[in-house]
């Protein structure tokens, strides 16, 4: 039996996209909503998107597909160029604060009476009152308990945390849109709320050090092995009973797995072990571990 290829899901086919979002947030929602069949044009100043200039691979994986235009909006030149992208635009999607809006005269007020069925998804640092507020990745997921240590976040979580909730948000506007007669929708997007979002876990306590999932669970811990490390998620009763055969230990019920002798145990146990023999045990025994160099 042949099984044929699924199509892409893309519900936004026939929905037309300007962007005049810089840097990474808009950019990477624009990027999905291409991919989701979106018709996606992008508005940005005569020096071009910032990425553009710090990081030109990032800048073409996130703007493939999508049209680019320049234009000052400053000018009576950019502004006649902006709004006759409007006139043809289903959802604005826009990085400014707010005040930006009522300098450039497309505070949502105006643009609403100007073009009904227009929507717009507008991402800002803080909600509400506190948009006008500087921030950027960082300080959002300071704010919300995500940087523990010295060192800067693995990634860039508030940022692509806040470009899915963007996507989220024009199809929401089109959901609504449909089943208001064709007026358009304001929404806001907050990248400190994406970020205190993701710090859900951490503020139940999951993945705090005490917590199962923070370090307190043995078979839910990196680890260093002979030649590197090791990203151990042996968590399910099913997997932490065969890492602990696979170490030699007989029990395995929770307050087992919660001591600080068994993690010293697997320490130990893991440090006999390269990664090429972590690969293989994880194979043969069933084990969700990584290895890592």
């Amino acid at each position: 039996m042949t099984h044929t290829p699924a199509l892409p899901f893309q519900p936004l086919q026939g929905v037309r996209i300007l962007s005049l979002a810089l840097n990474l947030p808009g950019p990477a929602a624009l990027m999905r909503l291409r991919q989701m069949g979106a018709t996606c044009l992008k508005l940005e100043p005569l020096g071009g998107d910032p990425m553009g200039h710090y990081n030109p691979a990032a800048y073409a994986q996130l703007h493939e597909g999508i049209e680019l235009q320049k234009a000052d909006l400053k000018t009576a030149q950019g502004q006649e160029v902006l709004h006759r992208a409007l006139a043809e635009t289903d959802v604005l999607l826009t990085s400014f604060r707010p005040s930006a809006f009522k300098k450039l005269g497309i505070a949502w007020d105006t643009l609403q009476a100007r073009y009904p069925a227009l929507s717009q998804v507008a991402i800002v640092g803080s909600p509400g009152e506190r948009a006008e507020e500087p921030g950027h990745d960082l300080t959002y997921l300071a704010e919300n308990g995500l940087v523990p240590g010295m060192e800067l976040p693995a990634t860039l979580y508030a940022d692509m945390g806040g470009s899915l909730m963007a996507t989220e948000a024009v199809l929401q506007a089109c959901m609504l849109r449909r089943s208001a007669e064709s007026k358009g929708v304001f929404i806001e997007v907050a990248l400190s709320v994406a970020a205190g979002y993701l710090a859900l876990p951490r503020q139940w306590g999951l993945t705090q050090p005490g917590g199962w999932i923070g370090g307190a669970h043995a078979g839910y811990r990196v680890y260093a092995c002979k030649d590197g490390r090791v990203a151990l998620a042996a968590l399910e009763p099913h997997f932490a009973a065969a890492l602990c055969a696979a170490a030699g230990m007989a029990a395995s019920d929770i307050n087992t797995l919660l001591a600080p002798a068994t993690r010293q145990h697997i320490a130990d146990f893991m440090l006999t072990k390269t990664r090429q023999e972590l690969d293989t045990l994880a194979l043969e025994k069933d084990i969700p571990l990584h290895t890592m160099a």
